[in-house]
């Protein structure tokens, strides 16, 4: 390894002074004693100078022929971690440097592992890093390139924690950036040490058939020239060049084939000067073999977002060999090859290029696309999704282009244009014919969405769409619904703990008492406690307690000393209203021996509000206080009765439960019902003509809670509709 006083950046201004024509480079000078002063003897993870590592990360960007302040940064990234401070950095290099440089500070600090809140958290503040200023991303993206040249140096566990990180998140940035040299090379080094065996294994074999598929090349391109000059098509260069491991890989996995049968393991360019050469290079290339039905793609009058343009062609070339053609012009391939470095949107005072002006737009809405997924493992998992090449292009009716993954629906499509469009999707149009939201898209289709104000997402939705935008967006409503139902439930059952205690919410908000309350449950605020209690996060015996805490029972106590032997006595006849002797699950109010049951035709379980009646001759029917039959009775034979629910007793419940009419889905429910400990007394089900399961379960329970729980856990099941009590 090479002292420290003999890496120097001579080199750097070198590359920088190719391009970079009447700029004061003398920053560099500057920015390379900083970094001395930094890392004089700090070590890269892999054991090298660390200087090394920041030298090469600066000159690859300056042979990306980027501005000066990128190169400044990729020099002095990481120093913000040494003891340097921002206003230090924004003082000697501007503004744009210290803001680059704290960008690629904090990303550095992420360690990808999607089960960990902290780490989701610091990819969130790495795209909203990137979207204000896309110099950040170049800058750690080649951050990423070196460490990855280093990765043979590190433990095993390491070598899969930063291949993983980089197949999933910075290679697919790169090519959201456009810059495809990039993309590839960093698929091709995770797939190194993702699947070493599978690697060495492909890359063995390619390398025993380079000569031959040499000839090849140069005789497909020989023949290429003359055909198009036959056709008066004079290009001004044709490639050839291998295709990256990585994607031959997928190939062999996706369709289950040997090498030998991956025909298409050599893509030939054609550059040519005009946009007109381009589609009559096209025509030729047809006209002299056959195309591939489906593998045309018109990238030049559709361009992708990140401004890719170029005609995609396969066909059946020289030797009945698959090849594959891509026509562009050279403007194009320069795009193609750099991608947003080939432009300079985001140099100083220069004006956005409608180009860069789009893909801005793209990258701002994948950030504010993920910025209301909270659950860390379903935020990567919709970032994974955001960043996957697309294979579907449809359009609006305007001649909008949408870009979705393979077998999208129009759900995915209506999620793609407005979240309130995906919301109230009613149903689709695609090519002036009206067609299911299950349809599967299809390249060029265009794509009308009928909306219905009364049309919400539905739980069925999940198992049809394909884009993480259109899960996360129908997961959020699910979830917002369902604290809706929750902060009605938990009110409700708060509200009547509190009435035992001579309280209401409204006094205990004003006294400020419901700070210690909601300090003693751990809730952030009102709404948040009364969510918990509705959906069964806070139990009611945790409420109970947090309303009688040691303090207050101290003060009651303190109380009952002071009473008089009357007051103790009367106190203690009331107290005992609510208990009966025997373990009975009914407490009749201040009557003894009174026989008392659950009436069948509304079922009460613990927990509901109930109401007696006093029967002739078969003592008290008990029945919820809203049931019918109680509300047309005689309200003079009305009894107050209370629950006495031993923990040992149970209860019948009736539920109906609305499926997708799924494989197993019986199993499914039955599972799900045993898991919560409730006990099956009858089932039955039925399938309806909307080609969904309706399932009428009687069941035992011990009370309203366990039954709400129930519930719960059965709506939060993909394949259910809706799950309520009868």
């Amino acid at each position: 390894m090479p002292h420290t006083s003999a890496i120097h950046p001579g080199g750097l201004k070198l590359l920088a002074a190719n391009y970079l024509h009447d700029v004061d480079l003398s920053p560099i000078d500057r920015a390379w004693e900083l970094a001395v002063k930094v890392h004089g003897g700090s070590k890269h993870f892999s054991g090298e100078p660390y200087l090394i590592h920041a030298l090469e990360v600066a000159s690859t960007l300056a042979s990306m022929h980027l501005d000066l302040d990128t190169i400044l940064s990729g020099l002095l990234h990481g120093v913000l971690k040494n003891g340097v401070e921002f206003e230090e950095l924004e003082e000697q290099f501007g503004a744009d440097v210290a803001y680059i440089v704290g960008g690629t500070t904090k990303i550095t600090s992420v360690q990808y592992n999607n089960t960990l809140t902290s780490q989701a958290e610091n990819v969130r503040r790495m795209l909203l890093a990137m979207a204000k200023d896309i110099r950040v991303l170049l800058v750690r993206l080649i951050d990423r390139l070196q460490d990855m040249l280093l990765l043979d140096l590190v433990s095993r566990d390491r070598q899969l924690e930063v291949a993983r990180e980089t197949m999933d998140l910075f290679a697919p940035l790169a090519g959201r950036l456009g810059i495809d040299w990039l993309k590839r090379q960093l698929e091709d080094f995770s797939f190194k040490f993702l699947y070493p065996a599978e690697y060495e294994d492909l890359n063995e074999r390619l390398e025993s058939s380079l000569e031959e598929r040499q000839r090849y090349v140069d005789e497909t391109i020989a023949v290429l020239y003359a055909k198009l000059r036959e056709g008066n098509v004079a290009p001004l260069r044709i490639l050839g060049r291998p295709k990256h491991l990585y994607s031959i890989y997928k190939k062999l996995v996706a369709q289950n084939i040997p090498l030998e049968r991956v025909y298409d393991k050599v893509a030939f360019r054609i550059i040519v000067e005009t946009v007109k050469e381009c589609y009559e290079a096209l025509g030729i290339i047809h006209a002299s073999w056959a195309p591939v039905p489906g593998r045309i793609k018109d990238f030049i009058s559709v361009p992708k977002a990140n401004n890719y343009q170029s005609m995609h062609t396969t066909v059946v070339g020289p030797r009945e060999h698959f090849i594959e053609i891509q026509i562009r012009t050279e403007e194009m391939d320069r795009v193609a090859q750099e991608g947003v470095a080939a432009h300079w949107a985001y140099k100083e005072g220069q004006k956005v290029d409608d180009r860069d002006a789009k893909l801005f737009r793209e990258l701002k809405k994948l950030v504010t696309s993920l910025q209301d997924v909270e659950d860390s493992r379903e935020f990567l998992e919709s970032l994974r999704g955001e960043l996957h090449d697309p294979e579907v292009f449809a359009l609006t009716p305007n001649g909008e282009v949408k870009e979705l993954p393979a077998r999208s629906c129009p759900i995915d499509f209506a999620y793609a244009v407005h979240t309130e469009v995906g919301n109230h999707c009613a149903g689709a149009k695609v090519n002036g014919r009206l067609v299911p939201l299950k349809y599967e898209l299809q390249n060029g289709d265009i794509v009308e969405i009928i909306t219905s104000p009364n049309q919400r997402p539905r739980r069925g939705w999940l198992d049809m769409v394909k884009t993480s935008r259109a899960r996360a967006r129908i997961r959020s409503w699910l979830r917002r619904e369902e604290n809706e139902k929750a902060l009605a439930l938990g009110r409700e059952l708060c509200e009547r703990e509190l009435k035992k205690h001579d309280m209401t919410l409204k006094r205990m908000v004003k006294s400020g008492h419901i700070k210690l309350l909601l300090k003693t449950l751990r809730c952030n605020s009102l709404d948040d406690m009364l969510i918990k209690v509705g959906s069964g996060a806070i139990t009611i015996q945790s409420l109970i307690k947090a309303l009688n805490p040691p303090e207050m029972r101290q003060e009651a106590e303190a109380a009952v000393e002071q009473m008089t032997p009357e007051e103790l006595a009367a106190s203690m006849v009331t107290q005992q209203r609510g208990i009966v002797k025997g373990g009975s699950a009914i407490c009749i109010d201040g009557i003894d021996d009174l026989l008392a049951k659950v009436s069948q035709c509304c079922n009460p379980v613990p927990g509901d509000p109930i109401v007696g009646f006093i029967t002739t001759g078969r003592g008290v029917s008990v029945h919820k206080s809203d049931c019918p039959n109680l509300l047309s009775s005689d309200p003079k034979r009305w009894i107050q009765v209370y629950w006495n629910n031993p923990e040992s007793q149970h209860f019948r419940a009736e539920i109906q439960v609305i499926t997708e009419n799924t494989k197993g889905i019986f199993v499914d429910i039955s599972s799900a019902v045993g898991s919560d400990q409730a006990t099956i007394v009858e089932i039955a089900a039925h399938k309806t003509p909307a080609d969904t399961v309706e399932f009428s379960i009687a069941l035992e329970i011990r009370d309203l809670e366990h039954l709400q729980l129930l519930l719960k856990h059965l709506r939060q099941m993909d394949t259910v509709i809706s799950a309520r009590r009868v």
